[in-house]
């Protein structure tokens, strides 16, 4: 546990702050998927694009973006419009596309998702939006996402698996990162900070295998399992360094995973 202020807190403030400035620029958009929401302007648009492509996230970053830029493809590149008034022949076309275990079945029940909360809500938003800003918890917020999310007797049992609940123990790590590139709001305009109402200060770190490794030889991660605990020590631990934004440390962990920085380079900086 770090404590605020520690001279070991300080020091690697110091290095997660050089790290994450580095990394979060929009260089960083072209090969990631962040890239494909940032191909549309219209705020619904951003949203199920960012959704869908959040969703797809595992595996080969150039694989999810092809798969993410195809399914917009035939959404006829307009995905909001194509969730509210799509026909019957509309929705045919997408029998074909799968991604890895995501199979037509599941990518119609998010349709129909997506479809009927449109209807009713102008943004995606308030289905992550748990009403108190000042004391936001997103492991309640992601919990009544997922209840939320299955609540039609249509639902298929099998798409469950793609829209993870942190009651159950899951890092739901492509839920976390949809919603910091929603909620972050900074100058580098990496992420899109679209949603007002949800604070980036209860945002929870996207707890992949490059930010899981680099948290436990950082000594911000020491839970063995890489679950909805571990999200939450990590996260409380970079919240040590920036109460206000502690996802923007996932630019510096993911940055040293995925070798946008070096680490033995780095690690040492801080001694200097």
């Amino acid at each position: 546990m770090l404590i605020s202020g520690s001279r070991e807190a300080v020091r690697l403030k110091q290095l997660l702050d050089q790290l994450a400035d580095r990394v979060n620029a929009q260089a960083f958009i072209e090969n990631d998927p962040i890239s494909v929401p940032h191909r549309f302007s219209v705020r619904e648009d951003i949203e199920i694009s960012a959704f869908f492509t959040a969703i797809f996230s595992w595996g080969n970053r150039r694989a999810i973006i092809n798969k993410s830029l195809l399914l917009m493809e035939l959404m006829d590149n307009s995905p909001y419009q194509f969730v509210l008034h799509h026909s019957s022949t509309d929705l045919r076309r997408l029998t074909t596309f799968v991604h890895r275990t995501f199979q037509p079945d599941d990518l119609l029940y998010f349709i129909d998702f997506l479809g009927r909360h449109y209807k009713e809500n102008q943004s995606l938003e308030s289905a992550f939006y748990t009403g108190n800003p000042q004391h936001y918890d997103a492991g309640t917020a992601l919990h009544s996402f997922h209840y939320r999310f299955f609540d039609s007797v249509h639902a298929p049992a099998r798409t469950r698996k793609h829209v993870p609940d942190p009651h159950s123990g899951s890092a739901c790590k492509r839920i976390n990162m949809f919603l910091r590139w929603m909620v972050r709001d900074d100058d580098r305009n990496v992420d899109f900070g679209l949603w007002k109402h949800i604070p980036a200060s209860g945002l929870m770190i996207p707890l992949d295998i490059h930010v899981e490794r680099y948290a436990r030889m950082l000594g911000l991660l020491t839970r063995r399992q890489a679950d909805w605990k571990a999200v939450t020590e990590i996260t409380y631990n970079l919240r040590a360094l920036d109460p206000a934004d502690p996802a923007r440390y996932d630019y510096a962990l993911f940055g040293l995973g995925a070798g946008y920085v070096t680490p033995a380079e780095e690690f040492w900086s801080p001694e200097k």
